[in-house]
């Protein structure tokens, strides 16, 4: 029996939060890097019309998820907690891309019990429907929601684009060995 129940966003937390830039520079003709990245709205850090860009995007979502390298040290993270406990996946991707999602995730050899494709940042409806009790995530205010609503820790992943000052419940890591470490000490109160 699985002891207790830990969710995930995936895009800039369990897959790398620069995986997006090769893409848009070379679709844009941009030299940017992820510290360019200072704002989760990418629209307001590559200057080109909305349309354009999520033109852009709807094509190119499959590939970018496809292609999308693994967090370093996330897998490790993962799988040993996959022995148990229960691996919630919870994410804005639509459900257009869940097979490729589900590929990934086989190809790259990590476990899921679920995944959930909700195709908005509204996450707290289904952290609540599946229990979970610990939250990982790269969007600021996903985070900041996510505890307030939910009363469960978070752990934030650092990013370029997700600084702030945090409520108590929401920790900033830096690093899947921080995090890990972190959820070791949880597991153990």
């Amino acid at each position: 029996m699985k002891h207790r129940k830990l969710g995930f966003d995936i895009d800039g937390t369990v897959t790398c939060p620069a995986a997006i830039v090769p893409f848009i520079n070379e679709a844009f003709h941009l030299q940017l890097t992820l510290e360019n990245l200072t704002d989760y709205d990418l629209l307001k850090v590559v200057d080109v019309p909305e349309k354009d860009f999520t033109d852009w995007y709807e094509k190119k979502e499959a590939e970018i998820f496809t292609f999308s390298p693994l967090a370093e040290g996330a897998k490790e993270a993962l799988l040993k907690w996959g022995t148990d406990h229960e691996l919630i996946f919870i994410s804005a991707r639509g459900e257009n891309v869940l097979d490729v999602t589900k590929e990934w995730f086989i190809r790259h050899g990590i476990r899921y019990d679920h995944i959930e494709l909700i195709g908005s940042h509204e996450k707290v409806e289904s952290v609540k429907n599946y229990g979970v009790e610990i939250f990982f995530e790269d969007k600021y205010e996903n985070a900041i929601e996510i505890q307030e609503k939910c009363q469960i820790p978070v752990l934030l992943f650092d990013t370029p684009y997700n600084q702030g000052s945090l409520p108590n419940g929401v920790k900033r890591v830096f690093s899947w060995k921080e995090a890990k470490n972190w959820v070791e000490e949880w597991l153990n109160c």
